[in-house]
């Protein structure tokens, strides 16, 4: 649903809440990974597993549709390019110099930029409600980047991993927006195979300097459990889901569920890291969350 005149399916409100929980498993991949693993090898191993996984299931399919794939390879490789080597291996470069809350405070910048460009590209529309609705998600993240104080904003310091995320949240911005307006012949899943094939291709390349010019890193359990980890629940599971939900809800909408991840990765970073939730993440749930349902409920139906 792109013109908010259709009620979307239950199961589409239902995911736009679960998928940055998946999603937000990325930040601890991305912490974890730190002298384990190389951020492209990383990248690459975890999406090489992730299109191994759903090879079984789609393969057919692509096989069936490999006019389309040879019409669309183009378009495939850009999406690859932007989804799965900017947004991938990018933040896990960045997250070697650069702190959880200025990743946050950048990529909560990705949703506005995702709406008004699905308005002007797209022509999605989005009520005064609704773009409301955005402002207090985007307070939301703000309070709990600032954790409940305004001078933590300010104090925050730029770092060259800041970079790394600017480039990342545009060219995520850049992939939503593509992902709608590009019509394609595949299925969502065959779909979602076929980019991930092209993210891989773009990948390589930076994959082998990495290997060729970084300190060698031995390949231990704890590496492939990451790889394993970043290709299911950040992989295969949330990048199909997001695709079924842009196709239901529409670009705008979709990518205000990005704006739940800083609450879901302070959840995580409890329970993985024994990091303890603070105050001000309820306050910004409480922003958040009311925030997103009312930009993503249906439109009243006209009066008669």
């Amino acid at each position: 649903m792109t013109n908010g005149s259709t009620r979307p399916h239950w199961w589409a409100q239902t995911l736009l809440f679960v998928v940055p929980a998946l999603w937000s498993s990325n930040y601890l991949v991305a912490r974890l990974a730190r002298d384990v693993i190389h951020p492209h090898a990383l990248a690459f191993g975890r999406w090489a597993l992730a299109f191994a996984l759903m090879l079984p299931f789609v393969g057919a399919g692509l096989l069936r549709h490999a006019a389309a794939v040879r019409r669309e390879w183009k378009q495939l490789l850009v999406l690859g390019a932007l989804g799965m080597w900017i947004c991938g291996a990018w933040v896990y470069i960045a997250g070697q110099t650069t702190s959880a809350a200025n990743i946050a405070i950048i990529y909560a910048a990705a949703p506005v930029a995702i709406a008004i460009v699905g308005v002007k590209v797209l022509h999605e529309r989005m009520t005064p409600l609704q773009w409301v609705a955005m402002a207090s998600a985007l307070g939301g993240v703000l309070f709990v980047v600032a954790r409940g104080e305004l001078h933590n904003l300010v104090a925050l310091r730029l770092t060259p991993g800041d970079v790394w995320i600017v480039g990342a949240a545009l060219a995520w911005t850049a992939y939503s927006v593509l992902l709608k307006h590009w019509p394609s012949a595949l299925g969502p899943g065959e779909r979602l195979a076929a980019i991930i094939a092209g993210g891989l291709v773009a990948l390589l390349p930076a994959t082998v300097w990495e290997w060729v010019t970084a300190p060698l890193l031995p390949f231990t359990a704890q590496a492939f459990f990451l790889v394993a980890l970043g290709a299911v629940l950040p992989g295969v599971l949330s990048y199909g889901a997001y695709s079924l939900l842009q196709r239901e809800l529409g670009a705008a909408r979709t990518a205000l569920m990005q704006y739940l991840a800083p609450v879901y990765g302070a959840l995580g970073a409890w329970w993985v890291l024994g990091e303890v939730p603070r105050w001000y993440h309820g306050v910004g749930a409480a922003l958040i969350l009311p925030g997103i349902w009312l930009a993503t409920r249906p439109a009243a139906p006209p009066a008669r």
